[in-house]
């Protein structure tokens, strides 16, 4: 079976404009997101999923830069630009990965596509059943989960989200939660404000390596709790607010 990563991004955002090309540690914030997804070793291809809008062509500009693949497609309808990135890829499992978590881990990448090759199912998440920090967000799903969707999705939140419908229709898709030995779902890791931003920067500011792993990072925020009150505040967006 083929495993392929798509990583979303645009230029786009209502909160922080610009941000997936905001510089953390010297690259663009898309750039540490395709890194650290490409080190996750049940992956055989990682895509970078944007749009036809002129606005992205920066997006465009480093993915050729450091070579890596990149498709462009609908800007609003996001689960039609992951059909098309899948289908034209010849994706079997398709692993969505969101270019504002830097944070992203290979480890937890790999226990979620993992558990999806083992059990088989036509959707498996990991922040559903929240208990990882919200920014090591990963979920799988079949291509032909993901065409049904496509086909049979109609609200505006259902396309820009991608995968709503699996979750809200559990009676057509068999799906599987993947949890941690804990819950970590307090910790706030993606990047959404300047103030997610500030936190993310402050956080690559103490490693000398690009590949530490989210549990030195927890032990970072032990050693340093009052880094986690940069973000402490930001409420995430709900669903249909887009």
């Amino acid at each position: 079976m083929k495993v392929t990563a798509i990583i979303q991004a645009r230029i786009g955002s209502s909160r922080l404009p610009g941000k997936v090309l905001a510089e953390i540690d010297g690259d663009p914030m898309l750039w540490h997101v395709v890194r650290r997804t490409r080190a996750a070793e049940t992956l055989d291809e990682v895509v970078v999923a944007t749009t036809t809008e002129p606005a992205d062509d920066g997006i465009v500009a480093v993915c050729r830069e450091r070579g890596v693949a990149y498709f462009r497609g609908s800007e609003e309808d996001v689960l039609d630009r992951y059909y098309q990135a899948a289908r034209l890829h010849h994706a079997q499992a398709i692993v969505r990965i969101t270019s504002d978590c830097p944070l992203i881990d290979p480890e937890i990448i790999d226990k979620t596509v993992r558990a999806f090759l083992d059990e088989q199912p036509d959707y498996a998440s990991n922040a559903r059943a929240r208990s990882y920090p919200r920014g090591l967000d990963t979920e799988v799903m079949t291509f032909r989960a993901l065409e049904l969707a496509w086909r049979n999705a109609r609200e505006p939140y259902q396309r820009s989200h991608v995968t709503p419908y699996f979750y809200e229709n559990p009676g057509q898709f068999k799906t599987l939660s993947v949890t941690s030995d804990k819950d970590y779902s307090a910790h706030r890791w993606t990047v959404d404000t300047a103030e997610d931003l500030e936190f993310v920067r402050a956080v690559y500011a103490r490693f000398e390596s690009e590949a530490f792993p989210w549990r030195d990072v927890l032990r970072l925020l032990e050693r340093e709790p009052e880094l986690s009150e940069i973000n402490r505040f930001i409420a995430q967006k709900a669903l249909h607010e887009g």
